[in-house]
């Protein structure tokens, strides 16, 4: 055989080795790429997102587009040529797997934890948006969780309305973790609480709880602390949290979706939808970001895909989490307006700035 026919074989069978080993080695990396935005002033499967009742509501029109990032799951081996060409994609991003499943997490235990944030920025989206409104709503601190073989199993349980710990009344979850760390492991603690089947009963006759209990538990040690090795902190093992008792009710109504950051969007539908004037003016506006019960907008992940996403679905504008501005300012899709947004407050005087076209004086995003 020629030398030079011996030397392109060899040099195929290189390539092909090369390839087979690109298709069937495993990379430890992810991709997350656009997913699909849903309007929340509009239907999700033939029902509306956001479904109010007892309270007078009004027509509203254009949108207010909560954005989504698809991810591959936990379990999901990428090889070298999939990366690749995601590294080289514009409408997807490659990144380590540990980034979005850390410490070994599976897919199953990512989706729950999701799931559970999806559901308190459901609850969070809606006390901001009634606080924005000036109407109230009651809160109190509960019992949000307790662990398995604690102090507090079988005495405590969710749901249950703290009123005090020691006798010191509670205002906010993280008084109760820091009376009960006051005492030493082996201690006891008095909770004076409302259990949770006399408290949603109270909440269903649109009456405040009574009858309150005391409880008397023994505080135990908690698992050691890399950052203070030395300090014995005591723990009863709960994790406190709070409930809203709203004036009327409030759905919000969208499944397969997970995680906090459709909070400022939920919160704007139900503010548009409880007032006669729309925020929108018929434009289409999508965005992200957590919000809090004071209505204070965080930081989310995935914020290059969103923007896509949101451009992929017709949206002129998007409402941007500060911490997140500067990153969504490096890659912006073009016909696409940032606005950058630190409050629930600062995003409907943005949507009235866009609704007047008072344009001149909307906040934006810079890469500084």
């Amino acid at each position: 055989m020629p030398r030079r026919t011996a030397t392109m074989l060899a040099s195929t069978l290189i390539l092909i080795a090369l390839l087979c080993a690109g298709v069937l080695i495993p990379v430890p990396y992810s991709k997350m790429a656009p997913g699909p935005t849903v309007n929340t002033l509009g239907d999700a499967r033939g029902e509306p997102v956001l479904q109010i009742k007892g309270r007078d509501t009004y027509e509203t029109s254009g949108h207010l587009n909560m954005t989504t990032v698809r991810v591959t799951g936990a379990d999901y081996d990428m090889n070298i040529v999939t990366a690749v060409y995601g590294w080289l994609a514009h409408d997807s991003v490659i990144v380590p797997h540990d980034t979005l499943y850390p410490n070994g997490k599976t897919e199953e235990e990512s989706t729950q934890e999701n799931a559970e944030e999806f559901s308190q920025s459901q609850e969070s989206a809606k006390v901001a948006a009634l606080k924005e409104l000036k109407i109230p709503v009651t809160s109190r601190v509960v019992v949000a969780t307790v662990i398995k073989d604690s102090a507090a199993q079988g005495k405590l349980h969710a749901g249950d309305v703290i009123k005090a710990v020691d006798g010191t009344a509670v205002q906010e979850p993280q008084d109760v973790a820091k009376l009960v760390s006051a005492r030493k492991p082996g201690e006891k603690v008095v909770f004076t609480i409302v259990p949770a089947k006399t408290a949603a009963a109270a909440e269903k006759a649109g009456k405040e709880p009574q009858g309150s209990e005391e409880i008397t538990l023994t505080t135990r040690k908690a698992p050691s602390d890399p950052a203070n090795p030395s300090q014995d902190r005591a723990i009863v093992g709960i994790q406190a949290g709070t409930d809203h008792t709203f004036p009327f009710e409030i759905d919000i109504k969208l499944a397969d979706v997970g995680g906090p950051s459709a909070g400022l969007m939920f919160s704007l539908g139900i503010i548009d939808k409880l007032t006669p004037d729309e925020l929108t003016g018929g434009e289409f506006i999508a965005g992200t970001g957590t919000i809090d019960d004071a209505g204070k907008v965080g930081p989310i992940g995935g914020i290059n895909m969103k923007l896509v996403g949101a451009r992929d679905a017709g949206a002129r504008y998007f409402l941007t989490p500060d911490d997140n501005c500067a990153a969504a300012a490096a890659d912006t899709p073009s016909g696409l307006t940032l606005v950058r947004v630190k409050t629930l407050g600062d995003a409907t005087k943005s949507l009235e700035k866009i609704r007047t076209g008072d344009l001149a004086g909307l906040p934006s995003c810079s890469t500084g």
